[in-house]
């Protein structure tokens, strides 16, 4: 009798999991195992927001498991031992899982395949996460991409691979089961539930990410080349609605591998051939070359493995960054005094999400206008968001500091009121999420020490004390990124 365990991580789901669809069609009994080993993780632990939604994608993963006459066995220490631990009790001869792409992981599982080929164990990995794997694609040299339009052209060149189709019916289970410390034994909620804002927002789990899939395909992509960065929608996320300001709010279910990028290629491509949506269609174009900046974002992490912690651009490690605990707390907070980044942050606080532009806006004011290291926003965003990823992290912080492949010019810097303006006119973003600010006119909603004292009266606003007035001071903090950087580039070239 052959028995596989099937190791899932970063792919709870059935659909579209080549591991899981692979061994039910070849082992006579599939044991699918779930490990929180959170030493693999090397220095990029799950933050908190990501362990509250692990824990409600874990359970619905067990939910589908039982549904096809099998379970999920769940385990917490060091991975290797206890895969071989789990392979002895159960017999199994191989052992199947989807490959991950994180430095401290990839050298993690290289051990371990060691390890388990020592004890006579048979290994089998997948791709699964990604649309090509990173080490695939290359440029004209031979070596990484470090811009993103000939990367995207060059991906464009290549075929998709269709989605893995599982076979149906039950999965064949072994003769005796092993013990589980079950999920609730990971301990993954928060003790003091600061995420009892997510549960009206969000819907983890494979059928939740299929069903925002079909909703944004329905209500969203048509729109999203034009409606993506409107801040004035961002209100409308919740579990019944979810995709909002043209945004398909798939990026959590992505992470977690509750979708894969491959079903929603194909989704697309299959809309678009009912209908003439791609390549013709702008919406469809602008949201896969989305799930391109993604696979970017991998290509760089697999590629320039040292860049969770160090500046891709070197001459950026000289840069003089600020250390300013109460400046960084107020920033944390939403208390910068600025509407439109105070909005951001509440949203990310109550929510564990942010609109992207705002993690645009956001991002700029921490690194350029109080100048604090792009480390220290990618660490609060590791902790705080449902969709924390180390490789979309950490292009998007060093993207928006300047250092990193592709990056903004460090002298482009957002200036956060003709930001508001832009992207939410109305204020209706600044409202929902600075309620203290909701009566202001929305001539005066993204820049409240301008308005007349007659305004604020009437709005009952008190700067000072029911909202901040501006910690720094726009143009004069420009200039001061600017002059930081100028020092930058003269003492240390390339």
């Amino acid at each position: 009798m052959k028995t596989t365990l099937v190791w899932f991580r970063q792919d709870l789901r059935l659909k579209d999991n080549p591991a899981l669809s692979v061994a039910v069609r070849s082992a006579d009994a599939v044991v699918p195992v779930y490990v929180w080993d959170q030493k693999r993780e090397g220095r990029w632990p799950l933050g908190s927001a990501s362990k509250w939604w692990l824990h409600h994608s874990l359970v619905r993963l067990a939910e589908s498991l039982r549904r096809r006459g099998s379970r999920l066995v769940v385990a917490a220490g060091d991975s290797t031992d206890t895969l071989i631990r789990l392979a002895r009790a159960t017999r199994a001869t191989s052992i199947y899982w989807n490959r991950r792409y994180e430095p401290s992981v990839v050298s993690s599982d290289r051990d371990t395949e060691a390890a388990l080929a020592a004890n006579g164990i048979a290994v089998r990995t997948f791709g699964a996460s990604l649309l090509f794997e990173p080490e695939d694609v290359r440029n004209k040299s031979g070596g990484p991409f470090q811009v993103f339009t000939p990367f995207w052209r060059h991906c464009l060149s290549l075929r998709v691979a269709v989605p893995e189709r599982l076979p149906s019916g039950p999965f064949a289970a072994p003769k005796r089961w092993p013990g589980s410390v079950g999920i609730k034994g990971l301990s993954l909620l928060p003790a003091v539930d600061w995420a009892n804002g997510f549960d009206p927002v969000w819907n983890p789990g494979e059928k939740g990410a299929a069903r925002a899939l079909r909703r944004f395909l329905a209500d969203g992509i048509d729109s999203y080349a034009t409606d993506r960065d409107r801040l004035d929608r961002a209100d409308r996320l919740n579990r019944d609605r979810p995709c909002h300001g043209g945004t398909s709010a798939l990026s959590p279910h992505l992470h977690f591998g509750e979708i894969g990028p491959r079903q929603i290629w194909a989704a697309v491509k299959a809309l678009s051939r009912d209908s003439g949506v791609f390549p013709s269609g702008r919406g469809a174009q602008v949201f896969l070359k989305e799930l391109g900046w993604r696979e970017f974002a991998y290509h760089l992490l697999w590629h320039f493995p040292r860049t969770p912690t160090e500046p891709l651009r070197e001459r950026f490690a000289a840069f003089p960054w600020q250390r300013d605990i109460a400046a960084r707390r107020a920033w944390q907070r939403g208390r910068t005094g600025y509407p439109i980044v105070d909005a951001g942050m509440r949203q990310l606080w109550a929510a564990g999400w942010m609109h992207n532009r705002a993690r645009m806006i956001v991002a700029s004011f921490l690194v350029k206008h109080l100048r604090h290291s792009w480390r220290e926003g990618a660490a609060w965003f590791w902790e705080t968001l449902v969709d924390a990823d180390l490789a979309n992290n950490t292009l998007g912080w060093q993207w928006s500091a300047g250092c990193g492949a592709d990056a903004a010019p460090y002298f482009r810097i957002f200036n956060p009121v003709r930001q508001g303006r832009k992207f939410d006119p109305g204020g209706t973003y600044v409202r929902r999420w600075v309620p203290e600010l909701a009566r202001l006119p929305a001539e005066y909603i993204h820049e409240p020490w301008s308005a007349p004292k007659e305004s604020l009266a009437e709005a009952g606003v008190a700067l000072g004390s029911d909202y901040p007035l501006p910690m720094v001071d726009h143009a004069a903090s420009r200039q001061a990124a600017l002059a930081a950087f100028k020092s930058t580039v003269r003492s240390r070239p390339g």
